[in-house]
This record gives structure tokens, C-alpha cells and sequence, in this order.
């Protein structure tokens, strides 16, 4: 199975990369902008996404060529004015086929709603494009962290268990279930997906890229154990013993 254990920074630089050798590339300019929401760089997102308009044949015509970017913003937070007109050209190319719903303009009305913080209404993007994608397992981490944003764990849960049914090595979708399980108090869940994650991501063969992610994990992991009330496994956690704590807890 493939492992994606990369942490938004590095899959920021990858993705700059992509773009670097073909600034038309529609796929990495889009996850540039979930990217960039995930970073709260807002502007940065907008203009990822305003790129992807640009460079769509299919969409091109509506960007008015004189929309400024962002670029010479000082700040990395969005305007009110600069989201509102942003979300109007995704609500526009959406209206071009209404009856062939592309679910590239939903990740994006996703994505803009998610920077509003208007969860419900991105919830209903992100569904809408796995209509279209049902396999995606990408798509269904997003409408997860989501459904997770608007306080909605166990139906968070479920969108990653989607996720990971479709990519099992997705450490990300893994150590976001994890979280889910805490909210929910299910620390005992919350721990076994942590140490899954951990294992997962011991055998990844990109090591230098994974270390961000793996502090997340094992800080998440300290706070699950802590809360398990099972005091005794805490210096196996702060001495990062994987070892140890996936037999205490029958991982294979």
C-alpha cells in the first residue's frame, strides 16, 4: 500500500515543485490551495485558486484578466471583499454546468468555505464532489477534518474510516481519526490509530519527510495515554519506545 505521511509543509515545497516544471498543472495548483488553508496562508490560498480558474480552459473566461492578485498583501489573512469575489468566480464556473457537476469547483467551494469557516456549506461541496468521486480517498480526509471542524466527530469518523478503506497507508486520515476518537473519549481507539500511524510511518521509506508529522502523532499519543489513565505507559511514550507500546496494545 501506498503511505502518504507528509506534513502540509512538505507537501507545500513538493506541490511548488510540480508547479515549477508546469504552472498549468490544474491538480497541484488546487492542492496548493487546500495546502495553504491547512497553513492559515488565506491570501496564498486564494490565489491558488484563482490560478486554477485561470489556467482551466474550461474556465478561464470567468477571471477578469484585471482581478488583482493578493500578492502584495502584507498580511497572510484574507478580506471579506477578496473571499466574497473569489467565491462568486468558483459560484459562476459551478452555474457554467449545472447539470455536470465538476467536482474540482466543489473541492474549491470547499476549500472557500472551510477558509470562511462556513462548515456546513463546505461539508455539502466536499459530498457533492465525492458523488463524482467515491473512491477519492484524499476528498474523503477533507470532508472529515471538516465534519471534525464543525464539531461533528462521529460522523468524522466515519468519512475517515472511508478514507482509509480506499488508502490504507494514509497517515494523515489516521492520526485525524485518532483526534476524533478523543474527542469522542474513546481513548483506548484514539491510541491504537495513533500507534498504527506511528508503525505506518516507521515503515515509510521517506523518513526525513515524515519527522513534522511524527512529533503531531506523538505528542497526540502522550495526551490520548494520559487520558486512558494508564500512567505507567507515559514513560514509554516519552521515550518513544513503539515497541514496547504496540505489544501492550496488540498491533500488528
Amino acid at each position: 500500500t501506498h503511505t502518504h505521511t507528509h506534513t502540509p509543509h512538505t507537501q507545500t515545497h513538493h506541490t511548488h515543485r510540480c508547479l515549477e516544471l508546469d504552472p498549468s498543472n490544474l491538480p497541484a495548483l488546487l492542492g496548493l490551495a487546500v495546502s495553504y488553508t491547512n497553513e492559515s496562508q488565506q491570501n496564498k490560498a486564494l490565489d491558488s485558486l484563482v490560478a486554477w480558474l485561470r489556467e482551466n480552459p474550461r474556465y478561464r473566461g470567468v477571471v477578469d484578466p484585471s482581478m488583482p492578485s493578493s500578492k502584495s498583501q502584507v498580511t497572510s489573512f484574507m478580506t471579506k471583499e477578496h473571499h466574497a469575489a473569489v467565491t462568486d468566480l468558483y459560484i459562476k464556473a459551478a452555474q457554467m454546468s449545472p447539470q455536470d457537476l465538476d467536482p474540482d469547483v466543489q473541492v474549491g467551494l470547499g476549500v472557500l468555505f472551510n477558509l470562511s469557516g462556513e462548515y456546513s456549506k463546505a461539508v455539502d461541496c466536499f459530498s457533492a464532489a465525492l458523488k463524482a468521486r467515491p473512491e477519492d480517498a484524499m476528498l474523503w480526509n477533507k470532508l472529515g477534518a471538516t465534519l471534525a471542524n464543525s464539531s461533528r466527530s462521529e460522523e468524522a469518523i466515519h468519512a475517515y474510516r472511508q478514507a482509509l478503506h480506499y488508502l490504507p497507508g494514509f497517515t494523515r486520515s489516521r492520526y485525524n481519526l485518532g483526534i476524533s476518537c478523543i474527542n469522542l473519549k474513546a481513548y483506548r481507539e484514539a491510541i491504537e490509530h495513533l500507534l498504527t500511524a506511528l508503525n505506518v510511518q516507521r515503515r515509510a521509506t521517506t523518513a526525513a519527510s515524515t519527522s513534522q508529522m511524527s512529533e503531531a502523532v506523538w505528542s497526540t499519543l502522550r495526551l490520548a495515554v494520559s487520558l486512558y489513565e494508564r500512567p505507567e505507559l507515559i514513560e514509554h511514550v516519552s521515550s518513544r519506545n513503539l515497541d514496547v507500546l504496540i505489544r501492550e496494545f496488540g498491533i500488528d
